[in-house]
C-alpha cells in the first residue's frame, strides 16, 4: 500500500519517542539558538537533528526536502554577501560582483538557522505518524475539526504527487510524450493540471461525505482508533530539554 504521507514506517529509538516529547525537542532546538544568537549552538542543533533523522532511517525522504530548499539557501547567500549595502571587506570577486566577508558570515548564520528549523520539523514529520500527532493533540483538547485540517495538510503533498504520477502514467499510455527536453516536459505538464485539480476536488467531496456519514460533526465524546504512545523516558528527556532552554535564556541574560 502506497503511503500518502511523509512518515517513514520503521522501528527505531526515534520512532519510539512520543509526539509531545518530539514537539518539545523541536521548540527547544529552534528557540535556544535564536535566544543565544550563537552560530555554534545552531550548528550543534542542526547536527543533532541530522543524526536523529539518520538513526530513524528517514534520510532518504529528507534529502528531497533539502533539495527543494537549496535554491532559497543559495539566494540568501548571494543576496546577503553581494548585494547588501554597508559591507567593506571584499573576500573575492566574480566579474563585476564583489562578495564580502561580513555578508558571508551573516548569510551562514541565516542558513544554519534555516537548516536547524527545517531539520527539527522534518524529524517530527518523518518519524511520527500523522494520526499519532492529531490524536495526541485532540486528547489535549484540540478540536477534531482542526485536527482533520492538520492531518490533511500532512497528506496533501504526497497525495497530489501520487495523483500526478498516476495521471502521468495514464496519459503516457495514451501516447502523450512526457520525456525529453524542458519544452516537451512543459507541454506535457499542461494536460496534467486539469485532471489533478478535478481529482482533488472530487476527493475532497468524497472525504467530506464519508466523514459526515460517520457522524464527524456530532457533538459527542470521540473515541480513538490508535492507542496513546507511552514513552517511558519522556520525563527525564523533557527535563533535560527544559534545562537546556533555561541555560540558553541565562546565557543570553548574562
Amino acid at each position: 500500500m502506497t503511503s500518502i504521507s511523509l512518515y517513514v514506517d520503521k522501528k527505531s529509538i526515534v520512532h519510539d519517542v512520543d509526539f509531545l516529547t518530539k514537539l518539545i525537542y523541536c521548540c527547544v532546538f529552534i528557540v535556544a539558538p535564536i535566544i543565544t544568537g550563537a552560530v555554534i549552538l545552531g550548528t550543534f542543533s542542526f547536527l543533532v537533528s541530522l543524526i536523529l533523522i539518520i538513526s530513524g532511517g528517514a534520510l532518504k525522504k529528507f534529502m528531497p526536502i533539502v533539495a527543494l530548499s537549496l535554491f532559497v539557501l543559495l539566494s540568501v547567500i548571494i543576496i546577503q554577501s553581494a548585494f547588501i549595502q554597508g559591507y567593506h571587506d571584499v573576500l573575492f570577486t566574480i566579474g563585476p560582483v564583489h562578495f564580502y566577508r561580513e555578508g558571508l558570515i551573516h548569510a551562514s548564520s541565516i542558513v544554519v538557522r534555516f537548516l536547524d528549523i527545517l531539520l527539527a520539523f522534518s524529524l517530527i514529520v518523518l518519524t511520527t505518524h500523522p494520526a499519532d500527532m492529531v490524536e495526541t493533540l485532540q486528547r489535549k483538547g484540540l478540536s477534531h475539526r482542526i485536527g482533520y485540517v492538520i492531518l490533511s495538510v500532512f497528506q496533501i503533498i504526497p497525495q497530489m504527487a501520487q495523483t500526478m504520477k498516476t495521471i502521468s502514467d495514464a496519459q503516457r499510455s495514451r501516447g502523450l510524450e512526457t520525456e525529453g527536453n524542458i519544452f516537451i516536459r512543459a507541454k506535457a505538464f499542461l494536460p496534467l493540471i486539469g485532471p489533478v485539480v478535478i481529482n482533488s476536488l472530487i476527493g475532497t467531496r468524497e472525504r467530506a461525505m464519508a466523514l459526515e456519514a460517520r457522524a464527524f460533526s456530532a457533538e459527542v465524546k470521540h473515541t480513538y482508533f490508535r492507542d496513546e504512545p507511552d514513552y517511558r523516558y519522556k520525563t527525564p528527556v523533557r527535563l533535560i530539554l527544559l534545562l537546556l532552554l533555561i541555560v540558553s535564556i541565562a546565557w543570553r541574560l548574562l
